[in-house]
């Protein structure tokens, strides 16, 4: 097979392996590879290389950076999970398989079609892989790209439980959102301090929100947390930094249109948030979000 790799070399701990050894891996499983890093600015370019496989090797944000890019198209990407949080490797089940596994497997694999998510606002078009929300998880991401404590710690579950603290201080004392929204015409207008249109199970430091989204069903997983559940999500926080997955009893809606007003608060689309640190455009404004179904192939298993 022929396989193109994309790799982020800054992804994760320092337990992963190099560029040079990514590449033996693939070579020895009897792949020709060509080695492209993520840190090339034009690393784009490789995604129209002749290629069976498209293999990324990184966390959540190169995955998704990529798997966005391939959308509508049919070559299936073979993910090589090296992240901290690896969301979008435990939604295909890889992401405690050996690298070795998973290369050596990849002639046999199953594809495996995913959604994206489709968020039209102010900002223009975002595309996204793990979701799209407001509210108390949306603040936290600008403290948590700008903190020097998190960036130091070495350990993916250590870096994944200091940033759940940085949640839960967070959800402690933040006030709610007032929200006009609707999801396929229903009424969901409320306060909130989380509200997340889920596309995966998964979101950010590995907030399982969503134990019943399914990411190829052609809808979103929309997970609403008021004031009458901000202890509960403290407490699902707190199992979640110890390394208990339990799954969580938050209201929840299924739908394939979600339409909000925006006005004025940050918006986060997977990692990304809005508005930067430009201009802030007139409000209100209205966001639409929808599901592009079945957009980007996965490798799977067999």
């Amino acid at each position: 097979m022929r396989v193109t790799l994309l790799h982020n070399a800054g992804a994760g701990d320092d337990d992963q392996p190099d560029a040079q050894q990514l590449i033996e891996l693939i070579r020895n499983a009897g792949h020709a590879v060509s080695y492209r890093s993520t840190d090339e600015d034009d690393w784009v370019r490789a995604l129209s290389e002749p290629a069976d496989v498209i293999a990324v090797a990184g966390g959540d944000g190169t995955i998704g950076r990529v798997a966005k890019r391939m959308a509508g198209r049919r070559i299936p990407l073979g993910v090589l999970p090296m992240g901290t949080a690896n969301n979008i490797s435990h939604t295909l089940g890889v992401a405690d398989l050996p690298l070795e596994r998973l290369i050596a497997g990849w002639q046999l694999a199953r594809t495996r079609r995913l959604d994206i998510g489709v968020a039209l606002g102010p900002w223009g078009m975002h595309r996204f892989i793990e979701g799209l929300g407001v509210g108390v998880f949306a603040w936290t991401i600008p403290e948590a790209d700008a903190s020097g404590t998190l960036a130091n710690l070495e350990a993916a579950d250590h870096k994944i439980a200091y940033a759940l603290q940085m949640l839960k201080d967070h959800l402690q004392a933040c006030p709610p959102i007032a929200l006009r929204a609707t999801l396929d015409g229903d009424d969901l207008s409320g306060e909130y301090l989380l509200f997340e249109a889920m596309n995966i199970q998964y979101i950010g430091p590995n907030l399982y929100l969503a134990p019943q989204a399914d990411p190829g069903d052609g809808q979103l997983d929309v997970v609403m947390v008021t004031n009458s559940e901000r202890e509960r999500l403290i407490d699902y926080l707190s199992s979640w930094q110890n390394g208990e997955f339990r799954r969580p009893h938050l209201p929840t809606r299924r739908g394939q249109r979600l339409a909000m007003e925006w006005t004025g608060f940050h918006v986060h689309s997977d990692d990304r948030i809005w508005p930067d640190e430009g201009a802030m455009p007139p409000a209100p404004a209205p966001i639409d979000v929808t599901i592009e179904a079945h957009a980007v192939t996965f490798l799977s298993p067999a």
